[in-house]
């Protein structure tokens, strides 16, 4: 069965005045035994021109015709299986380990950026405000909402709402101020990192690995038209053939070489790794220093609060309900009002007021809550008490009580 027959269509060149080589778009459709077009393309391809020094206006034909060669071996390697010139083992290694580092560095670049801003829709939004203010030529660029800065924006307004005065208040203020200073530093890291770490390895990127990819592209076409050439060999003169093996080999010595010094001074990633490091620690030490200052704040604020007297709460007086007269009072309450009951009133009976809780331990002793009132029956010694509460009798130390009324003697 013979090999199907294909044809081409040359696309538009690009911009002469570019420094990019023009380019030729090639579609490549398969007919049948029968003649028939197939319903679609089955390869379209989009091949570099490439500069040929002195052949001047000779460029569009000689250039067209080359990339024809190209797409012809391209088509007879992918469709009909024939083999083209294998480059060596080294060679693919060294691809290999490029095409990797290529990977790595784009990837890394974007989780490091995820890193540093979690929040994708923040993300999105900074980027497009960023982008806007280039439009509008301003200067300074929106920056990136930290967590730590809301945090603090929202316990700073309702710790100064409950007055700072206050315990929680004052404390609310002090966390939120010292959050708004670790939004801070955060945005010091962001702003490291992206200078110190994210921008080398993006130019490394747009630079070297991209310059990479060109020498590679160039030696692929090369490569093919080379093959196309060999297998005519015969047909085609001998010193076009030689001149596209020169080339050929040419191209692979520059790939080989853009490959080699890439991976050899590989150190520069390690460096800008390094400097990763150290903007991350310098962050920590920042926020550790931020925050050691915050809770000696908190634990000074617990110790004065401990020390300071707690305030009794007094009721205001109630107001009296006058009915004694109808036709002054209407209803309505008198100025008259009670008096507020005596705390210091002492009971009339022997008794005491117990300072703090006393668990007992053994048989007969009385157990109380701080604040309750003891009737005293009885002191054992200069150290016990004996004495009821709700029913029940026992002993307690002295040492856990107030006396209000003394027993008599």
């Amino acid at each position: 069965m013979s090999p199907p027959e294909h044809s081409f269509r040359p696309g538009p060149f690009s911009d002469p005045q570019k420094k990019k080589n023009p380019t030729v778009s090639l579609t490549f459709f398969f007919f049948g035994g029968g003649g028939g077009v197939t319903s679609r393309p089955v390869l379209h391809l989009r091949l570099e021109v490439e500069d040929e020094p002195g052949e001047g206006p000779k460029m569009s034909v000689a250039g067209l015709k080359k990339q024809f060669y190209k797409a012809s071996q391209l088509v007879s390697e992918k469709v009909g299986g024939a083999e083209g010139t294998k480059l060596d083992d080294d060679f693919r290694d060294l691809e290999r380990k490029v095409d990797v580092t290529s990977k790595a560095v784009v990837e890394v670049i974007s989780k490091t950026s995820e890193y540093l801003q979690p929040n994708p829709a923040s993300r999105a939004k900074l980027s497009m405000l960023n982008t806007m203010s280039k439009i509008r030529g301003q200067v300074k660029n929106p920056g990136y909402p930290q967590a730590e800065g809301l945090l603090g924006e929202c316990m700073s307004k309702y710790g100064r709402d409950l007055g700072e005065e206050t315990n929680f208040g004052g404390a609310l203020v002090d966390v939120g101020e010292s959050m708004k200073r670790l939004a801070e530093v955060k945005d010091s890291l962001d702003i490291d990192v992206k200078q110190n770490f994210i921008d080398p390895l993006q130019g490394l990127c747009d630079k070297d690995l991209r310059e990479i990819q060109h020498h590679l592209k160039k030696l692929e076409g090369r490569r093919l038209d080379y093959d196309y050439k060999k297998k005519r060999q015969g047909k085609i003169p001998d010193e076009e053939l030689r001149q596209a093996l020169e080339k050929f080999h040419e191209s692979k010595e520059v790939a080989e070489n853009s490959m080699y010094n890439l991976l050899e001074t590989d150190i520069e990633q390690v460096s800008q790794l390094s400097s990763l490091v150290e903007s991350q620690l310098q962050y920590h030490r920042q926020a550790v220093q931020v925050l050691e200052e915050l809770s000696d704040k908190l634990r000074d604020r617990m110790s004065d609060a401990q020390t300071r007297p707690r305030r009794e709460y007094t009721p205001k007086p109630k107001p009296i309900l006058d009915i004694g007269d109808n036709n002054h009072s209407n209803g309505s309450y008198s100025t008259s009002m009670a008096p507020p009951p005596s705390r210091n009133s002492a009971p009339e009976q022997p008794s005491c007021k117990a300072l703090y809780d006393f668990e007992p331990e053994n048989e007969g002793e009385l157990g109380f809550r701080e604040g309750d009132i003891i009737t005293l029956t009885n002191q054992i010694d200069e150290n016990w008490y004996e004495g009821m509460l709700n029913g029940q009798s026992g002993f307690f130390p002295l040492n856990y009580v107030e006396v209000l009324v003394p027993l008599p003697h």
